[in-house]
């Protein structure tokens, strides 16, 4: 059997409604049920977002506050990943939560085009939030939406601006920003192992592309991101019933690759983190 693959779910994100798809968890109670039957499922990171009481994104330290207790609780061991994007809040805000000490945060090192508008993200900005990882020992996953954002992680690795072994994850299929294109993807990995050689990394791609992006990480030694966060079918006609049935197709690329799903604690001991809590 191959290298154990870690499984990431991002459960909800800040885009996808239950008018979209009735199965995408927006209340607190709702993506602590969603993320235990994902659990169970095989993933080992909880990507999260939260929404507001109109099911808005916000990054309220309560509400994020609410959901690291219910996922402690139900989901024992699971790393609790939370989300410093820009769709959440501005600022120094999109950081707010980082005191509450979650296992990982996602961060992204550079800004890149949106569908409809710029991901700002001002070096300033970029290496407060890293600070604040650092001061509360939580672990980077650098959003890669550009070849350049992998240099830049590199380079603040090297300059102890990110400490520790890399988590890279590459971000695919976003419309006008890098699209899902193997050779990209190759050339992505290629690099992380020359600049970063001891980083682990993965891949997420949006909408369709997200079963292709789990492939070709499985098939390449990497570690899988799904979820609703980022497609909500199953297939073009058919909706995905859950975030569980997501990491249930990945779990079943695992299987066809000989790669076994990493345990938490496997997941934990890959990716360098401290005991769960």
């Amino acid at each position: 059997m191959g290298k154990p693959c870690i499984i990431c779910v991002a459960i909800t994100g800040s885009v996808p409604t239950q008018a979209d798809n009735p199965a995408v968890p927006v209340t607190i109670a709702e993506q602590i049920e969603s993320t235990h039957a994902a659990f169970e499922a095989g993933a080992t990171i909880a990507h999260c977002h939260v929404r507001d009481e109109n099911g808005k994104p916000t990054s309220d330290p309560d509400r994020f506050a609410r959901l690291m207790e219910g996922l402690r609780d139900h989901c024992p061991g699971m790393i609790i990943q939370l989300s410093t994007g820009g769709r959440s809040g501005a600022g120094r805000e999109r950081g707010g939560m980082l005191s509450l000490r979650p296992d990982m945060a996602s961060l992204t090192v550079g800004s890149n085009n949106f569908p409809t508008r710029v991901y700002e993200n001002a070096p300033d900005l970029v290496d407060w939030l890293a600070s604040e990882m650092r001061t509360y020992d939580i672990k980077p996953e650098i959003e890669a939406f550009d070849l350049s954002h992998i240099h830049q992680a590199a380079a603040m690795n090297r300059d102890g601006r990110l400490a520790g072994k890399l988590y890279v994850q590459f971000v695919m299929g976003v419309k006008n920003a890098m699209p899902a294109d193997k050779d990209t993807f190759d050339f992505y990995v290629k690099t992380v192992k020359r600049l970063a050689p001891e980083a682990e990394w993965c891949g997420a791609g949006i909408g369709s592309n997200q079963i292709v992006l789990n492939e070709w990480c499985v098939a390449n030694g990497g570690h899988a991101r799904t979820g609703l966060e980022d497609n909500i079918r199953l297939d073009k006609s058919t909706l995905a019933p859950s975030n569980a049935a997501l990491v249930a197709r990945v779990s079943a690329l695992c299987e066809q690759y000989e790669r076994p799903v990493a345990t938490w604690q496997q997941a934990r001991d890959i990716l360098d983190l401290r005991p769960a809590t």
